[in-house]
């Protein structure tokens, strides 16, 4: 992996640099996930040969650093993968990120739009109040949940999850879900319908029905379907999410498409 110093959070973020040419890909995981653990398989997939992608660990997950006073919330997420992107060269990302990820993504491409290029944001936070698990780690006290609610949370996931999760820091992890569930301002769905970068929703069919879709569709943003998924997409059908991830204009550059500028792509 490589690592990035960030003096202002105080910690390293490390990450997995696939070398290509294009756009990057970048991947940015969940609450409690790790994006080498959710999207190595996802970015190595020979469907999406021949583009750069960066798959991230976010501080306090993974294998990136648990920097005691971070404070975890989207903005500052968003800082830190910014400060990546500036120190990798990079000013044309796609970002794909999946449920937290995703509302980072959002509000990545709302602070910094010179950084980015199109958003594919699979079942993203798109209103505050969080989700299953967001809300019941915020109803903890981060003293509390750091000292004996990250082990009952944990006892209650499926193993999958659990072992993701288990790798996460009680403290950032509580900061980030009470962030989900504080919301942004402006709200992250309205940061997101107004986002002027072509972006897509990606949704599981086994999600359905998903509450934000009709709103999503009415704001004109196209949603593509995951087949035989839930939420963790990429684990349930990676075959079907790389394949959704090419038809809404994240796959990868073919001749006389840098930039990313062919028609036919969903969303351009």
């Amino acid at each position: 992996m490589q690592s990035t110093h960030l003096p202002a959070a105080g910690g390293h973020l490390r990450r997995i640099d696939i070398p290509g040419e294009g756009p990057a890909r970048v991947y940015l995981h969940g609450l409690g996930c790790a994006g080498s653990a959710d999207f190595a398989e996802i970015a190595a997939h020979p469907g999406l040969y021949g583009g750069r992608s960066l798959v991230v660990d976010l501080l306090g997950h993974g294998f990136s650093d648990r920097p005691k006073d971070f404070p975890g919330t989207l903005e500052a997420h968003a800082e830190t993968v910014a400060a990546v992107l500036d120190d990798c060269g990079i000013a044309d990302a796609v970002l794909i990120g999946h449920s937290m990820g995703g509302a980072l993504a959002i509000v990545l491409a709302a602070t910094r739009p010179d950084l980015v290029s199109r958003l594919v944001v699979a079942e993203p936070n798109l209103r505050a109040g969080g989700g299953l698990y967001s809300g019941a780690i915020a109803a903890y006290r981060e003293d509390d949940f750091v000292s004996h609610g990250f082990r009952t949370v944990l006892e209650t996931l499926e193993p999958d999850y659990a072992a993701r999760f288990r790798a996460a820091d009680p403290a950032i992890l509580h900061r980030s879900a009470v962030s989900l569930v504080r919301g942004t301002t402006p709200g992250t769905a309205e940061l997101f319908y107004g986002l002027p970068q072509p972006k897509v929703m990606l949704i599981g069919t086994r999600s359905r029905p998903y509450a934000d879709e009709p709103a999503v569709r009415q704001a004109g943003i196209p949603v593509v379907e995951v087949p035989d998924a839930g939420h963790h997409m990429m684990r349930d059908n990676p075959e079907g999410f790389v394949a959704a991830l090419v038809e809404s204009g994240a796959g990868p550059v073919v001749s006389g498409e840098r930039g990313g500028s062919r028609s036919e792509r969903v969303g351009s």
